[in-house]
């Protein structure tokens, strides 16, 4: 195991790494780590590696391709494989449904193979699971977690799921409110090379999202498109949904209004070109855009999933709508948009609420404690 001289070397098993919310807090914690740790990065969806070109220079992170696959039917050879393959490291980190076939794998075979610990994050369901949880998952969970160290969540709603609907023991669950770096994302848009150009006299409604069903971007685009011609809606962010959002805006004909650049790498030199944000998701848990959105000094119409209505500040709630409908979030918007100076009004109260409650430092302090602390817990129960 890891001594006090040696890097600590973690293996992160993600659903996907795409540039979504819990890859890239991973990101900012490798980085936040710096030199103390090196990272082996395994992808359940092997094509999706977004989050990779984030990952700071000099940070040690890799990305092998011989890795046994995350997903398929939990057979026993395949999860003695996947066991096998966590013995050479100090600590295993493990993320969302799609990584919970190496979390069975860890609490079957863990005392057998002397496996060092395991840490599993849940940060949220895809569209499969948005509306009601799979009752043979929750199954599933309650098993795979037997013997996982910690069970780490970032939201209350996530935190009830754990302890109510998966029986977790209180003392495994840990809530840990996702973080950013506030001063970056206060400061004034430099928006460089960016493909959309903000002319004079627009205004625009923004949102960061990966572009997958749960995040219901068509259902945005409908919400926007009763706003006056002046507004955009500028949408950042890839997935498979492209073509549905373009669809929509075509049918809607508002084509001409609906921007796609794609994902950016920096989002704090961006999102302060937003007037205000906008989320659409059929689902969340503790949506770091709405954090960084907040930070920037913008206010927020978003619908009320997973814990969004108690991250924004008070000013805020008003414009938090209904859940899966459009109209309601578009009165949200028409309200927001006609109004520029409670907008501003808005946006001042969620900036200092994203400064005093949701800071990443004390966020990337809190999970260096757990990390280290499990893997220093396991060296001294195995010296």
């Amino acid at each position: 195991m890891t001594t006090q001289s040696s890097a600590l070397r973690i293996l992160h098993c993600h659903s996907t790494f795409a540039a979504g919310g819990k890859e890239m807090r991973a990101v900012q914690l490798m980085s936040a780590f710096g030199d103390a740790a090196e990272h082996t990065i395994i992808s359940g969806m092997p094509d999706q590696l977004g989050a990779r070109e984030h990952i700071a220079r000099g940070i040690k992170a890799y990305f092998p391709d011989n890795f046994p696959q995350l997903t398929g039917w939990p057979t026993p050879g395949r999860l003695v494989a996947l066991a096998q393959a966590m013995k050479p490291f100090d600590l295993v980190l493990t993320y969302n449904w799609g990584a919970m076939d190496a979390v069975m794998a860890h609490t079957v075979f863990g005392d057998a193979l002397g496996l060092p610990p395991l840490i599993h994050h849940e940060d949220g369901f895809n569209e499969d699971e948005a509306g009601e949880l799979k009752p043979k998952r929750n199954w599933y969970r309650r098993i795979a977690l037997g013997r996982a160290h910690r069970l780490v969540v970032p939201s209350r709603t996530l935190e009830s799921i754990a302890l109510e609907t998966w029986k977790q023991p209180r003392a495994k669950v840990e809530r840990i409110p996702n973080g950013i770096d506030t001063k970056a994302f206060g400061k004034k848009a430099k928006p460089g090379a960016f493909r959309v150009v903000k002319h004079k006299g627009e205004n625009w409604v923004g949102t960061l999202a990966g572009l997958r069903a749960v995040k219901q971007l068509p259902m945005l685009v409908r919400a926007f498109a009763g706003l006056p011609e002046n507004w955009q809606l500028v949408i950042l962010g890839e997935g498979p949904e492209k073509d549905a959002i373009r669809a929509a805006a075509d049918d809607l004909e508002v084509s001409h209004r609906v921007h796609l650049p794609g994902a950016v790498s920096d989002p704090a030199s961006l999102i302060g070109m937003f007037d205000i944000f906008a989320l659409s998701s059929k689902s969340e848990q503790f949506p770091l855009s709405v954090v960084e959105a907040m930070a920037a000094g913008l206010p927020v119409a978003a619908p009320d999933v997973g814990d969004v209505s108690a991250i924004v500040s008070e000013a805020n709630r008003p414009f938090i709508a209904k859940p899966e409908d459009a109209e309601a979030l578009g009165a949200m918007l028409g309200e927001l948009a006609a109004n520029p100076a409670l907008r501003k009004e808005v946006g001042k109260a969620n900036r200092e609420k994203a400064r005093a409650h949701f800071d990443a430092g004390k966020m990337v302090e809190t999970y260096k404690a757990l990390y280290w602390g499990a893997a220093s817990t396991d060296a001294r129960e195995n010296s």
